[in-house]
């Protein structure tokens, strides 16, 4: 068996449903606990338009989730009782199914990534994740408008989001890409190196991860349509 990763993401329209989504980020967690198979897991907020801002987006939530294999990953993502109370009260809901390829660093002080034995050929995700110290929160949100820009702009990505389980303190960002080449290649250039380079040099966070995973199916729209849809018309 392979650890399979789920990012499911809820659009949540009206005011009583945002009001239902904020307040499930503290009385979800004991419905999550109870569901069979779920390895890690983390509920998350957004930020507003793509979620690179400090400002919340009441509109916007996503659970992160870790599965022994693929099929309990289908199954409990469309049949758990408290994933279908978000989808029933979301306007929109879409999942990504990812197998890990690579990862570094901790969150929250576990390993919570599995790597497969797949090999990276095809459509790739990136997800970090960084606890930011409390003293460089203003340099580091000075930052993230100009790298939203920068990748908002890149014909190449396929889909990009900023989440995280804290507002400010803890970030998480995500993208899906075409393959290796062009994820690497915004990687390592533009206002997203520079960053790298000032985290590396300042010591901006306590804690940091970083995964690629190969991107393996989805479920569910977003905006309208799969974002993948884009891969497959390339």
């Amino acid at each position: 068996m392979s650890q399979v990763v789920c990012l499911s993401f809820f659009r949540f329209d009206t005011l009583a449903a945002r009001m239902w989504a904020f307040a499930m980020m503290g009385l979800a967690r004991r419905p999550m606990q109870r569901v069979e198979g779920l390895g890690f897991w983390k509920l998350c907020g957004s930020g507003v338009g793509e979620g690179f801002t400090p400002i919340p987006n009441t509109a916007v939530y996503a659970i992160l989730t870790t599965w022994p294999d693929v099929e309990t990953a289908r199954h409990q993502t469309q049949n758990a009782p408290i994933f279908a109370r978000y989808r029933d009260k979301s306007a929109e809901h879409w999942t990504v199914f990812l197998a890990a390829s690579s990862v570094r660093g901790e969150w929250a002080g576990k390993a919570p990534f599995t790597v497969s034995n797949h090999t990276e050929n095809g459509p790739l995700a990136a997800l970090t994740r960084a606890t930011i110290k409390p003293s460089i929160l203003a340099r580091f949100w000075r930052r993230v408008p100009d790298i939203s820009t920068v990748i908002g702009n890149d014909p190449n990505v396929v889909f990009k989001i900023g989440i995280g389980e804290v507002p400010w303190l803890h970030q998480v960002t995500f993208s899906i890409w075409p393959d290796a080449t062009k994820m690497a290649a915004f990687a390592r250039t533009g206002h997203h190196a520079e960053a790298i380079k000032a985290v590396r040099q300042e010591g901006w966070f306590r804690e940091e991860l970083y995964a690629r995973f190969r991107v393996l199916e989805d479920q569910g729209s977003w905006n309208g349509t799969s974002p993948l849809k884009t891969l497959e018309s390339a």
